[in-house]
């Protein structure tokens, strides 16, 4: 091939390039625009606003403009806006209907989020959680004791209480815990929520050593001046090495630095004190070296 012959190739691929480069320029401004305009009809008359987010779903657009669209369907308070969001979310798949559902969410719709019980049932894992992210976002506690109550399958399970966990849904969470088949889930829960008065009562039940041991290491995760009370109260009182180890690493889950120095001062057992020592250390306080250096210099 002469050289003269390559030169024109390699300038009609360089004119192609920049006219591909052009075109995708040309598409990212236009994409950027058309959401913009989306965008813009939030703060439009609802009725005005709604045949135009209808068309762009019914349109070939993108599914990031489609999502737009239905973010902005999900601030129309009409009953057409919402019947829309919900037929999108029975008839679509994938990632467009994902965000129907979260967006019937943000709707706060009650109709359209008692609808997705039925998708619920039907859907797969991704749309079962995007369900349940929708009540999360509605804040719908109900809907999710409902899911708790009813399953046997400890994924969902978990995930259900992990959402009523998330909104603080005390209450609802306590109606569970006759779930003993679950308790981990919910001791974890508890945590989360802050419920202390369910994790001290499991704390103090010795019918399940295991779940009494968690639930005493999940008080140091909720904290506060009320948990480190009953934590050292918890830890002078143990009947089992194991029970006084759980309670000790609650102290420290909960940073309780002064408690753990009264412990380690008050103590007379040398393996005990080597113990209280290690977790101020892993506690990081200041008062920690004072008692390292105190030990170093101490003559026995």
């Amino acid at each position: 091939m002469s050289n003269f012959l390559k030169i024109l190739i390699a300038s009609a691929v360089l004119l192609s390039t920049g006219t591909c480069l052009a075109q995708s320029d040309a598409a990212v401004e236009s994409e950027q625009l058309k959401i913009a305009a989306l965008e813009a009809l939030i703060s439009a008359p609802p009725e005005r606003a709604l045949p135009i987010v209808e068309k762009v779903l019914s349109s070939d657009g993108s599914d990031e403009l489609k999502s737009r669209a239905l973010f902005v369907l999900s601030q129309i308070d009409l009953p057409e806006a919402h019947a829309q969001l919900a037929e999108t979310a029975r008839s679509q798949s994938g990632e467009l209907q994902r965000e129907a559902i979260r967006m019937i969410g943000i709707s706060g719709n009650r109709d359209a989020i008692a609808g997705l019980s039925d998708i619920y049932a039907s859907g797969d894992a991704d749309v079962r959680e995007a369900v349940l992210e929708a009540y999360l976002i509605a804040d719908d506690s109900d809907a999710l004791v409902q899911i708790a109550t009813n399953t046997q399958d400890p994924d969902e399970f978990e995930s259900a209480v992990e959402m009523l966990a998330a909104m603080g849904a005390m209450e609802q969470l306590r109606a569970l815990r006759d779930r003993g088949d679950m308790s981990e889930v919910l001791v974890d829960a508890y945590a989360i929520a802050g419920d202390i008065e369910s994790l001290r009562a499991l704390a103090s039940d010795s019918s399940n050593p295991e779940r009494q041991q968690q639930a005493v290491q999940a008080l140091g995760i909720a904290g506060g001046p009320e948990v480190d009370a009953i934590l050292v109260d918890i830890y002078r009182t143990a009947d089992s090495d194991d029970l006084r180890q759980a309670a000790l690493e609650g102290m420290f889950i909960a940073g309780n630095e002064d408690d753990v120095l009264e412990l380690f001062r008050a103590s007379e057992d040398a393996e005990e004190k080597r113990e209280l020592l290690e977790v101020l250390v892993m506690i990081g306080g200041d008062a920690v070296w004072d008692v390292i250096d105190a030990t170093l210099d101490d003559p026995q």
